[in-house]
């Protein structure tokens, strides 16, 4: 059997025992009698190597504040810009007003490298066509864009009547003629020196948007030079259409000229909240609306 081969008496193992205890005394010996000793180190190298050593970690600390300097700088030069939704004409807006708007700074450039070469948005939609404006952007911005009568289509029916009447004799009235702002049509606007078809229909149109004027500055808003015209307008008081804020719903208030949608939102969401407003002061919380706001604002709503 196999159990034979491995099979020791006791004095077979004794003997093996005390051969192992040999063989590992005889490896011993030489550390005993010959311990290791450590080599010192010089004073000139252990100095080199402090050098290298604090060498080393004052460029760690370099690197780490270089990176935290760039980081820092980087977060600040490319944090988003906070975006500021408000009322704006793709025609006359400056690129501070598109920027506040989210649009990047390449998308500004083409808009006015558009308008530069007499491009003309002539409706919202058209807007909608920027290259590079994606569809939910648009819907974004939609609600807030305004574009000036003076940028409207216009049919080829109405451009011959105004090349027809450009030389026709129209009869202007005299100096000292005061027209009322708030009734006139577009053919007595005509009479007056320096108003054409085209004016006189953005006059009409925008009063009509507004429910009357309070003052004549307000012709500045469809860009119309106001010095020029005073002298021949008149402007009634307390004779604007007002709207009833209580009851009026979005797209009604959204309507007027002075109250864009996020204004418009804010009024519905307050009456559902806290029920009927008395005066602009309840509204004078929200960041949608500044006290110049309240002052135009004023003379078209009733509580």
């Amino acid at each position: 059997m196999w159990k034979d081969f491995f099979y020791f008496t006791k004095t077979q193992r004794r003997g093996i025992l005390i051969l192992i205890l040999l063989i590992i005394g005889v490896n011993m010996i030489p550390l005993l009698l010959f311990p290791p000793t450590v080599e010192p180190i010089d004073e000139q190298v252990r100095t080199q190597r402090e050098l290298t050593y604090n060498r080393f970690l004052t460029s760690v600390r370099k690197t780490e504040a270089k990176n935290r300097y760039t980081k820092n700088w980087y977060s600040k030069a490319y944090s988003p810009k906070e975006i500021r939704l408000t009322s704006f004409d793709p025609n006359t807006a400056d690129s501070t007003t598109f920027s506040n708007l989210g649009l990047p700074p390449w998308m500004i450039r083409n808009i006015l490298r558009y308008r530069s070469k007499s491009g003309k948005f002539r409706q919202a939609a058209d807007f909608g066509k920027i290259y590079g404006l994606t569809e939910k952007q648009f819907q974004e911005l939609h609600p807030y864009i305004r574009i000036a009568e003076s940028f409207s289509r216009k049919d080829t029916i109405n451009l011959r009547m105004e090349v027809k009447e450009k030389y026709d004799s129209i009869y202007k009235y005299p100096a000292g003629t005061l027209v009322n702002l708030n009734e006139a049509d577009t053919t007595e606007l005509k009479k007056i020196p320096g108003i054409g078809s085209s004016i006189a229909r953005m006059i009409v149109n925008y009063r009509r948007k507004l429910g009357a004027f309070y003052c004549i500055e307000q012709l500045q808003e469809i860009h119309l030079k106001v010095d020029m015209l005073r002298p021949w307008l008149s402007v009634e008081s307390n004779s604007t259409k007002r709207i009833n804020i209580n009851t009026a719903g979005i797209e009604q208030l959204m309507r007027h000229p002075y109250i864009n949608f996020a204004q418009a939102k804010a009024i519905v969401e307050y009456r559902k909240k806290k029920g009927k407003l008395k005066s602009f002061t309840q509204l004078s919380l929200y960041d949608e609306f500044s006290p110049a706001d309240f002052d135009k604002l004023s003379h078209y709503i009733s509580f």
